[in-house]
């Protein structure tokens, strides 16, 4: 794999895996980064040229005087899009944040997507659900200005960056052992960097979180998005998500049964990092059916031009 950058109003960091053929972008979370996919980037490449962006105030994509809201971060991917594949639809790959942004992106410039797979997606929540108490708080601190900053600094100064990332990577699951020893290392070493020398790292998360909680908010209007989807989608999700409770998806399967719906027992957030392996499995066996089609149409596109 080898780092790039693009330069699109500002330096935008992603991670290039290689492979060839139509494009595949992976999409990370909030408070992630191209380091999620790092346990399968690599095999994802079989089937695609696979790329793992960093948006706007994450991973090594500094803000740059940029927002880091959803929206803004939807308006980023669109540019990226057209900048690695202007020909050609591409396949997203979005987890939690980025399976929102993902969805955005979709209703919103449909010509540019042939294809999504959606990783335990941030999502309106549904009527059964029952979020941690522990989680409620704190999305709720992050949608309050003011109060929001001045949590996530305080965390930040009291906990330092290691304690913090191992925090991050116990809401996504809750025993680190689950978690190779590599990629626990990578997010150490990368939230240390991001303490060192980002300093609007902290301002970055509050922007993401709190322009996620407002857009999830208006459950009306999200759904309508998902309704009005038409490609091919894999929805995946872990049943024991402490963020993304597994009844959201569940009712997002019944709203859209044509979609294809797998459920991981006794996984968490990030099932491309827990069970890589696993997750691997489902999306080829998608991709050698229902989601076939995705990759056949960024086919007969490149056929045309």
């Amino acid at each position: 794999m080898i780092s790039r950058t693009l330069d699109l109003g500002g330096p935008v960091h992603y991670m290039d895996y290689g492979g060839s053929g139509p494009t595949m972008v992976l999409v990370h979370g909030l408070g992630g980064s191209h380091h999620n996919w790092m346990m399968v980037g690599e095999k994802l490449a079989r089937h695609a040229r696979v790329v793992a962006v960093d948006l706007t105030g994450f991973g090594l994509t500094p803000l740059d005087g940029r927002s880091a809201s959803v929206h803004a971060n939807q308006a980023l991917l669109d540019r990226f899009i057209q900048a690695i594949s202007p020909s050609e639809p591409v396949l997203l790959m979005g987890n939690s944040m980025g399976g929102a942004i993902s969805v955005l992106q979709t209703a919103r410039n449909p010509q540019r997507v042939s294809g999504l797979v959606l990783v335990n997606p941030a999502q309106p929540s549904a009527e059964d659900t029952r979020m941690e108490r522990e989680v409620f708080a704190l999305f709720a601190l992050y949608a309050i200005p003011g109060v929001g900053e001045f949590f996530v600094r305080r965390r930040a100064e009291r906990l330092g960056p290691e304690r913090t990332a191992r925090g991050m990577l116990k809401l996504c699951c809750r025993d680190l052992e689950r978690f190779p020893p590599e990629v626990v290392r990578a997010h150490l070493e990368a939230a240390r960097e991001r303490h060192e020398r980002m300093p609007w790292a902290n301002e970055a998360f509050v922007q993401a979180a709190r322009s996620l909680v407002f857009l999830l908010l208006r459950k009306k209007a999200f759904r309508a998005m998902e309704r009005g989807i038409r490609v091919p989608t894999l929805l995946v999700q872990g049943s024991e998500d402490r963020l993304v409770p597994v009844a959201n998806s569940r009712e997002l399967a019944r709203v859209r049964p044509d979609w294809t719906y797998v459920e991981y027992a006794g996984v968490g957030h990030t099932p491309m990092m827990e069970i890589p392996d696993e997750f691997i499995a489902t999306v080829e066996k998608w991709l050698d059916g229902a989601g076939r089609a995705a990759l056949e149409t960024e086919a007969k596109v490149a056929r045309a031009s």
